[in-house]
């Protein structure tokens, strides 16, 4: 809305609108207003002051975000029957994975120790090296070993 205090109201009839007679607003060029040039001349401003401009946000999956498993490989059972007081029942260890947050045991690595393992799920490998060392596996849908 036009009013009497603008600048371009005011030098109505000045020619130069007072740039003076020689550059007249010359090299003011064109920055680009809102987000124009990221890409190219306002790059070093993006690098700057913006860095996560760039790049995926996108949509997320409301499957894969219920579904989330918190796994544990056979090479590390022995380590948790030392950091942990562990129970003993029948002279063999302990140890409740699903108390640990724990939801699946994977079956990566060799264990020495017969022990008895309470977890969510379990694989098949895992459980046969459970059962080979002497020990169970104890899963919430069925009993691997006994």
């Amino acid at each position: 809305m036009p009013h009497k205090l603008k600048k371009t109201r005011k030098m109505r009839g000045s020619r130069t609108h007072g740039y003076g007679r020689v550059g007249q607003h010359r090299d003011a060029g064109s920055r680009g207003h809102r987000k124009v040039g990221r890409h190219k001349h306002l790059w070093s401003y993006v690098t700057t002051y913006e860095p996560d401009y760039f790049g995926k946000t996108g949509f997320t999956s409301p499957q894969s975000l219920r579904h989330k498993e918190n796994v544990i490989n056979v090479s590390k059972l022995d380590e948790i029957a030392q950091k942990f007081s562990v129970e003993k029942e029948k002279g063999k260890l302990h140890i409740d994975l699903t108390s640990l947050g724990y939801t699946k045991l994977l079956g990566t690595g060799k264990i020495s120790k017969a022990l008895i393992i309470n977890v969510p799920s379990c694989s098949k490998s895992a459980a046969e090296k459970i059962k080979e060392a002497g020990g169970q596996v104890l899963t919430a849908s069925q009993e691997h070993g006994e």
